[in-house]
């Protein structure tokens, strides 16, 4: 397993301070997406997306997983509203052909929300639907499509993530943050780590999705244990953030960065 870092982490760094500051952290990857300072040209990935991945070569960082949005916010064109389908599946081609030409090895999308009308079945069903065409697109790249699940989406439990799993095929980006936040315990989340694709790592508890590294209930050697037993061998990204999304704006980012870094080293022994 191996670091990287989100560069949204840190909103008011451009893209190549973002991997300033990852290597000077002795970090060697980084996470790249279409927030803040840092963020990508979503107009350029989807009509350029050769073109669109020079500048990633150019950072001299491993680029570990993109962020993709295929509308604006988590309800613009997400994968659980009907009609969304052909243009989305539109959209990821090109996603993954810039992937694919910067070197990244995974993409991840999120599953969809519970929109105007609908019940969280008629989402998941919806979602389901979509996520199959999207990994049928996905078989002729190199990028391992996947979703994370997240609070405030229809999939806020790790038994409808398996079972969305087990329906389509879609890889996972692991966040235990997010189940922990609605109250799962942490042996409940175990089960979704024989699927990870990428994984996010940050401090959190019942009710708090982002907390300070010593005020959380996220056992992370645990968690590194765990992943470790079921053979993942990717990325773990360090997404402690500064943002309005469910309260996290009361960490230092940077301390908390360094902390979870320093956890995971522990664990190793480096």
């Amino acid at each position: 397993m191996k670091l990287s870092v989100t560069a949204w982490s840190f909103p008011s760094l451009s893209l190549s301070e973002c991997a300033g500051v990852a290597r000077t952290l002795g970090i060697g990857a980084l996470d790249v997406g279409l927030f803040y300072a840092s963020a990508l040209d979503k107009t350029q990935i989807l009509s350029t997306p050769k073109a669109a991945a020079m500048p990633l070569l150019d950072l001299g960082l491993v680029i570990a997983n993109y962020y993709h949005l295929f509308g604006d916010g988590l309800a613009g064109r997400n994968l659980a509203l009907r009609g969304t389908i052909g243009q989305n599946e539109k959209d990821l081609d090109a996603v993954l052909a810039f992937a694919d030409a910067a070197g990244i090895a995974s993409v991840f999308i999120l599953p969809g929300i519970v929109n105007p009308g609908q019940s969280r079945d008629d989402a998941a069903r919806q979602s389901a639907q979509s996520i199959k065409a999207l990994v049928e697109v996905a078989k002729g790249y190199r990028a391992r499509l996947c979703i994370e699940p997240h609070v405030q989406s229809w999939a806020e439990s790790p038994d409808l993530v398996r079972r969305l799993i087990d329906d389509t095929g879609i890889g996972l980006v692991l966040d235990y943050s997010h189940f922990a936040c609605l109250g799962y315990c942490q042996e409940e989340i175990d089960v979704l780590a024989p699927h990870a694709v990428h994984v996010h790592l940050r401090q959190a508890r019942a009710g708090v999705l982002q907390a300070k590294f010593a005020q959380g209930t996220l056992n992370f050697s645990a968690i590194f244990g765990t992943l470790r037993a079921v053979g993942y061998e990717g990325y773990l990204a360090l997404e402690a953030v500064h943002q309005d999304y469910m309260n996290t704006l009361t960490e230092d980012v940077l301390t908390e960065t360094v902390a979870l870094r320093d956890c995971f080293r522990h664990w190793t022994g480096d």
